[in-house]
């Protein structure tokens, strides 16, 4: 069982920044990934970021604004996202890939909002 506890959402102007941040219950290195998903009504869960061992990978939408970075001494991911726009409102979701069995576990997600 793997747990994981989002912070850092919040409501924010567009051009502004925020930083979400994902505390997992086990070192992030003994993951198979680490991602952050972000989903709105009536929409599908798009994958933000993904932190697999060090490789990365973003979302087409991202396109340079947001970081995914890892913090191992405090099984921390945190997603930086600069330049904030409207169509980023979401409730954003850590995920977590472990074990051999690849299973997935889910945070409680947190919303942000982006509005003038």
């Amino acid at each position: 069982q793997v747990q994981l506890v989002e912070s850092g959402g919040g409501l924010v102007q567009p051009g502004g920044s925020l930083r979400l941040s994902c505390a997992a219950s086990v070192s992030i290195h003994t993951t198979n990934a680490m991602d952050w998903y972000r989903q709105t009504p009536g929409k599908q869960r798009e994958l933000v970021a993904r932190w697999s061992r060090g490789v990365i990978v973003y979302g087409d939408f991202v396109k340079g604004r947001f970081t995914i970075s890892e913090d191992s001494a405090k099984n921390t991911v945190h997603l930086q996202m600069n330049n904030l726009q409207t169509q980023d409102t979401a409730v954003y979701y850590c995920h977590a890939i472990y074990g051999f069995r690849n299973s997935d576990y889910w945070g409680q997600g947190t919303q942000v909002t982006v509005s003038s």
